[in-house]
């Protein structure tokens, strides 16, 4: 029963995701969305708690094999929740080629599941296409606007350079003897094994939109609100962060790999959350703030914390699902979402303004709500580890509050008169808004809130003690100054930011240029080459095959001449001679030896009758005849001797 329920869990919304996303009518197209994905969040519940392994054979030596854990059965749930709120705030948000769209995100869901339950390289390969696929094109969902098929080309391409890490990773587990096992990588040769964590490194911080991947998810923002909360909280690129601490034993068997992941994930931590700081656009904000708080996840894993990035993965997920989705609700009520067209919007839909301050102070670290807790249980691993490392964490867990305090302000202070109009969306808007944040909007948002609010009990005694150990890991709990400070921290950078506006460096607004960046060193030189390649092409290699196909033609003319003068000559020639030849030999066929075989014929005609002549029939005259025969041959013989 539960190893049925683990291939329903990614085979249902594969299947229905499937058949929406190939269908042309969007009648109930919702409707069964919103059934099937209520039905994954069961399976994932069923899975969580009777955690079954299956497997079919693939290839020799590795099978496609799924099983669910004390890791995924943390993540499964969250992916499948996430994906059924996200579809209930759709319904008010999507309301053309709905079919289209549900499809696609079931597909995302499917994918996603399918990466957090695979126990072998092969259903993790599968999966990673599968997400990066559908990924491309929910990002260009309005694929008719120009902007957002160029912004889903450019998380695709960037992604897909990094993926490239997993197929290396997985030639390298192959090639060390360690077979494609998730859990087997660290036994392969110690060469390969380095090889395989890069790999798997790379891939990982491409999903994950660390540095210097972390441009693609600015770009990732003109989706539609729904996609982002989906794609940018619990799956997507909460899966590069779960990957990592997947494959944590790998990392920690190199030496190298460790270290460094923890490091990546501190620095894009701090940058981002200065990138995050410095945005005008409330998405552009919590895109930053998402490569930031994933950061977290990331130096769990480089430091051996899994439970405490397991914890800060699913906080994060209802936290940041919470945000996207009260983002999504104002940009559709106001047509705008930059922050100057927010202010005091939380007055206007109080629930949505209460749910969002929730998260966002969740966001900031305040205690006792979840990011809090889940981020110091990541930051107490970094103390033991590196002050410095610790030091890094603490300043991005400051920029953290500042940046969801600057939103916070915004959201409640009221808009003096001449900004009403501002407040109201009639300025500076993207769009028309409908003036209005309906029901399907808001009720996702206090489902979200309660897990923004209670999910850093996964990282507190009992709770986190008993996550710590079925993962594996002995509990460490945060000194409690440690955990005071960080609280107060958070508090007293909120009140700073209440009191004085938060810097907005202007440079920091384009995501540390690291777009420009990978233009200028990878895409320019990328396209140098292939012109100059081109050129080359055109000058040499077209050269040579045009003249070599000038000497062949020319070689072709001189043997067709040949052939027309002296074969075609000689051929007639010997044609002729053969037929007066045979002129010849009919005329002496008809003169000669017609004539002698007639003369034969006739002579023997002749001698015929002669022969008939003697035979009378009477007996005495042949007696006669022989005896007369006999009598020449006695002579003949006498005249010989």
């Amino acid at each position: 029963m539960a190893q049925t329920a683990l291939w329903l869990l990614v085979l249902l919304p594969a299947v229905v995701g499937g058949a929406l996303a190939l269908s042309r009518s969007d009648r109930a197209a919702a409707a069964v969305s919103l059934a099937t994905a209520a039905l994954t969040a069961a399976l994932a519940v069923v899975v969580a708690l009777a955690r079954p392994q299956v497997a079919m054979p693939f290839m020799a030596g590795s099978d496609l094999a799924l099983g669910v854990d004390a890791l995924s059965a943390l993540v499964v749930p969250t992916v499948a929740f996430v994906t059924l709120l996200a579809l209930v705030f759709s319904t008010g948000e999507i309301g053309e080629s709905q079919a289209r769209f549900h499809g696609l995100m079931l597909l995302f869901a499917s994918g996603a599941l399918m990466t957090a339950t695979a126990q072998t390289l092969p259903p993790l390969l599968f999966a990673w296409e599968v997400m990066g696929a559908t990924s491309f094109a929910l990002v260009g969902f309005w694929w008719r606007e120009e902007h957002r098929v160029s912004a889903g080309v450019t998380a695709f391409v960037t992604t897909r350079a990094a993926d490239v890490g997993i197929y290396l990773a997985a030639g390298a587990a192959l090639a060390g003897g360690a077979g494609l096992a998730l859990a087997d990588l660290p036994d392969g040769s110690e060469g390969w094994r380095h090889v395989a964590a890069a790999g798997v490194l790379v891939a990982a911080l491409g999903k994950a939109a660390q540095l210097p991947f972390s441009f693609w998810l600015s770009r990732a923002m003109e989706g539609p609100s729904s996609v982002s909360a989906l794609l940018h909280s619990a799956a997507m690129v909460a899966m590069g962060g779960y990957l990592l601490l997947r494959a944590e034993p790998l990392l920690a068997s190199t030496g190298w790999a460790a270290p460094a992941t923890a490091w990546v994930g501190a620095l894009t931590a701090l940058l981002l959350g200065a990138v995050a700081l410095a945005q005008r656009d409330l998405k552009q904000l919590l895109a930053a703030s998402t490569s930031a708080q994933l950061g977290f996840v990331v130096m769990g894993a480089g430091l051996a914390s899994v439970s405490g990035g397991a914890a800060h993965l699913v906080a994060h997920a209802s936290t940041k699902a919470l945000l996207f989705l009260a983002a999504g609700a104002w940009l559709t009520a106001l047509g705008t979402r930059r922050l100057t067209g927010l202010l005091g919007v939380a007055r206007r839909w109080p629930l949505v303004g209460w749910t969002s301050t929730l998260g966002l102070l969740s966001l900031a670290g305040v205690a006792p709500l979840a990011l809090w807790a889940t981020k110091d249980a990541v930051l107490a691993a970094a103390l033991e580890t590196s002050p410095w490392l610790y030091a890094v964490g603490v300043a991005a867990a400051a920029l953290a509050a500042a940046y969801a305090g600057k939103v916070l302000v915004l959201l409640w202070r009221r808009a003096p008169e001449p900004e009403r109009a501002v407040a109201e969306g009639h300025h500076d808007e993207e769009e028309q808004g409908t003036r209005r944040v309906g029901l399907p909007e808001q009720a996702p948002l206090v489902v979200l809130a309660f897990g923004a609010a209670l999910l850093g009990l996964l990282a507190l005694p009992p709770v986190g003690d008993t996550v710590a150990r079925a993962l594996g890991e002995e509990p460490v709990h945060p000194a409690p100054l440690e955990m005071a400070l960080s609280a107060v921290v958070a508090l007293v950078v909120l009140a700073l930011v209440w009191w004085r506006p938060a810097p907005e460096p202007a440079w920091l607004r384009g995501w540390l240029g690291l777009e420009v960046a990978a233009h200028t060193l990878v895409v320019r030189p990328t396209v140098a080459l292939a012109e100059s390649l081109a050129r080359f092409d055109d000058r040499v290699l077209d050269r040579v095959v045009t003249g070599s196909a000038e000497a062949v033609l020319g070689m072709a003319r001189r043997a067709a001449t040949f052939d027309d003068r002296v074969l075609d000559g000689v051929v007639e020639t010997t044609a002729g001679m053969s037929v007066r030849a045979a002129e010849r030999a009919g005329r002496v066929d008809g003169r000669w030896l017609d004539g002698a075989v007639e003369g034969v014929a006739t002579a023997t005609r002749r001698l015929g009758r002669l022969a008939r002549r003697p035979q009378t029939g009477q007996l005495h005259q042949y007696y006669v005849q022989a005896i007369a025969v006999l009598a020449v041959g006695v002579l003949l013989l006498v005249m010989v001797r």
